[in-house]
C-alpha cells in the first residue's frame, strides 16, 4: 500500500525510534517492504492512509507508540506466513486485540512491527455444543452484541471495550466468574500460531500443556487468533450502578468486609466497588449484578442501608448493564497497579486514611488532570473452586476469599509519567505493607490490574512457573516471545 514517497517517510520515523529497534534499521525497513509486497492490502507504513488512526487506536496515550509498519491480518494463513518471517529477520513485534492495557509496548512497539489482530472480528455460536468461536480482535461489547439475539452470553469482560485477547489470557475477571470461574477458565479450544507458523488447536484433548499454560500465561507462547468459549443461557438480571459521597467510605468498607464474610456465597451476586480520591463530585460507585431477575437480593443486604447519591439498579438484561460500565472522562494517560489480600476488617478501617493521607495521592493530584481512584474487587474461594473444576489454569490461586485491589492513575502530560508511576506504586505499596503486617497479603498479582514493572507471573507460584517453563521449551524452543515481543509480562 505504501508509494516511493511513503517508503522515504517511512525510512526517515525510523531513524528517530533507532534506539529501540532490535535489529539493524535497514532490517526492520526491508521486513515492512517484504509485507507490503506480499499482503499489500493490510500493512501500513508512517504517514499512510490508516496508520495514524492504527498507531493511536490504544485508549491510553501511554501506550501509543511509532511501529516501522502495521499489519492487519485477516486469516490465520497470513499470520503463518509473517510470523517466520519477523523470526527470521529478527524483527521485534507487539501484538494488539483491543489495546486496553496502558503499559507501554504491552500492546504496541516503537520501531518493531505491530501486528493488529482487529481483522480476526468474527463471532460464530454453535447452539449444538454450547460453545462460540471469538475472534481475538473483538471488544466485549461486540461479542455480548452478537450473542444477545441467541439468549446466551459468555464468561467474559466487565468493560464493553476490552478486547477478547488481553483479558482472557491475563485470566479475565467476570461478573459470571463466581457460577463459573475466570475468563481463561471457560475457554474449551485456543487456536494459536506458533514462532515456527504452526497453527495449535489446544484443548483438554490435544496438546493439553499449551492449553493450561494459555489460561494465565499471556503473549509467551504464540498469537491466539481464536477462542472457543462455552456459553450459558442469560435471560434478565437485576444490576446497576448506586453512587455514594466520599464520606460513606467507612461504611462501604465495613458492608464490603460483611458481604465478603457471609457462610455461603451467593454465586449469582457479583459487585466491584470504586472510589474516585481527586474527585469529589464523582464520589463512591458501587457496582451491582444479581445474575436473576430478582430485585434487591439479600446478598447485597450489608448495602442497603448507606443512602445513595444515584442509584441506577434495576431488572434489565445483561449486555444492557455491561454497556454502562467504564470509566467516564478518564484522562488521556493511564498507568494502574494491583495488590491482593484476604479480607480484614482492620485493615479496611484503614484503608480511607491511608488513601486520603497519602503524599503519594497528593503527588499524583499536583500534575495537570491528576487523578487517582481505587477499585475493590472481592473474589471467592468458590471462585478458584470453578476454575479448578473446569481444569486448572497456571494462576496457582488460593481457595480463599480475597480481594483484588487495583489503584487507577490518570494524567494529562507525558512529563509527569515517571512521577505518577512511582506515585502509583508508593501508594500500592503502602496498603500492601499494611496487609503484611495484618498477616493477610497474599502473593498474587492480577495480570489484566497490573502495572507495567509488576513482576506478576513469578507470583504465581514455583510449580506453576517451572510448568510454564516446561511448556515454553516444548512450544517456543527459541524464546521467540520472550526475545522479540518485549511487551507484556514475561515468563523468567
Amino acid at each position: 500500500m505504501a508509494s516511493l514517497v511513503v517508503w522515504a517517510i517511512m525510512a526517515t520515523t525510523l531513524c528517530l525510534v533507532s534506539q529501540t529497534a532490535a535489529v539493524p534499521l535497514s532490517t526492520n525497513f526491508t521486513t515492512c517492504q517484504k509485507l507490503n509486497d506480499a499482503f499489500d492490502a493490510v500493512t501500513f507504513v508512517p504517514d499512510e492512509s490508516g496508520y495514524p488512526d492504527l498507531r493511536t487506536e490504544n485508549w491510553s496515550q501511554t501506550a501509543w507508540r511509532t511501529p516501522a509498519c502495521i499489519f492487519r491480518p485477516t486469516t490465520t494463513d497470513q499470520l503463518q506466513k509473517i510470523v517466520p518471517l519477523l523470526v527470521r529477520s529478527k524483527t521485534k513485534f507487539a501484538m494488539r486485540s483491543g489495546g486496553h492495557s496502558p503499559a507501554p509496548q504491552a500492546a504496541n512497539i516503537d520501531g518493531g512491527v505491530l501486528i493488529d489482530l482487529s481483522g480476526f472480528n468474527s463471532v460464530n455460536y454453535d447452539e449444538s455444543n454450547q460453545v462460540a468461536v471469538i475472534g481475538s480482535g473483538l471488544t466485549w461489547g461486540e461479542v455480548y452484541s452478537q450473542l444477545n439475539p441467541f439468549g446466551v452470553t459468555v464468561v467474559g469482560g466487565r468493560v464493553s471495550d476490552v478486547g477478547v485477547g488481553g483479558l482472557t489470557l491475563g485470566s479475565g475477571l467476570s461478573y459470571l466468574s463466581d457460577l463459573y470461574g475466570l475468563v481463561c477458565d471457560n475457554v474449551v479450544n485456543f487456536e494459536v500460531v506458533l514462532a515456527n507458523g504452526s497453527v495449535v488447536n489446544a484443548s483438554q484433548s490435544h496438546d493439553p500443556d499449551l492449553f493450561w499454560a494459555l489460561k494465565g500465561g499471556g503473549n509467551n507462547f504464540g498469537i491466539v487468533t481464536s477462542f472457543t468459549l462455552s456459553t450459558y443461557h442469560i435471560g434478565e438480571v437485576w444490576a446497576g450502578v448506586k453512587a455514594y459521597t466520599m464520606d460513606d467510605l467507612p461504611a462501604l468498607y465495613n458492608a464490603m468486609f460483611e458481604y465478603q464474610s457471609a457462610p455461603v456465597k451467593d454465586p449469582y451476586a457479583n459487585l466491584m466497588l470504586q472510589g474516585f480520591f481527586s474527585n469529589a463530585s464523582v464520589g463512591i460507585v458501587l457496582n451491582l449484578v444479581y445474575l436473576k431477575p430478582e430485585e434487591s437480593p439479600a446478598a447485597f443486604a450489608p448495602f442497603y442501608h448507606i443512602n445513595t447519591t444515584a442509584d441506577s439498579t434495576k431488572l434489565s438484561s445483561f449486555s444492557e448493564f455491561i454497556s454502562g460500565q467504564g470509566p467516564v472522562n478518564f484522562p488521556p494517560r493511564v498507568d494502574w497497579r494491583t495488590t491482593t489480600f484476604e479480607p480484614s476488617k482492620s485493615l479496611y478501617d484503614s484503608l480511607t486514611s491511608l488513601m486520603t493521607e497519602s503524599p503519594a495521592l497528593e503527588r499524583v493530584k499536583s500534575v495537570t488532570a491528576g487523578t487517582v481512584a481505587f477499585g475493590m474487587q472481592p473474589i471467592s474461594s468458590g471462585l478458584v473452586e470453578a476454575g479448578r473444576g473446569r481444569g486448572g489454569n497456571a494462576l496457582g490461586l488460593s481457595a480463599v476469599n480475597q480481594t483484588w485491589y487495583v489503584i487507577d492513575s490518570g494524567w494529562w502530560s507525558q512529563e509527569d509519567d515517571e512521577l505518577v508511576h512511582t506515585a502509583t506504586r508508593d501508594i500500592v505499596e503502602s496498603i500492601e505493607k499494611h496487609s503484611k503486617a495484618e498477616q493477610v497479603y497474599l502473593p498474587y498479582v492480577f495480570m489484566n490490574d497490573a502495572s507495567w514493572d509488576q513482576d506478576v507471573i513469578s507470583q504465581y507460584g514455583a510449580d506453576s512457573v517451572a510448568r510454564l517453563k516446561e511448556v515454553q521449551t516444548k512450544y517456543d524452543p527459541s524464546h521467540i516471545f520472550q526475545e522479540l515481543v518485549p511487551g507484556g509480562f514475561k515468563l523468567r
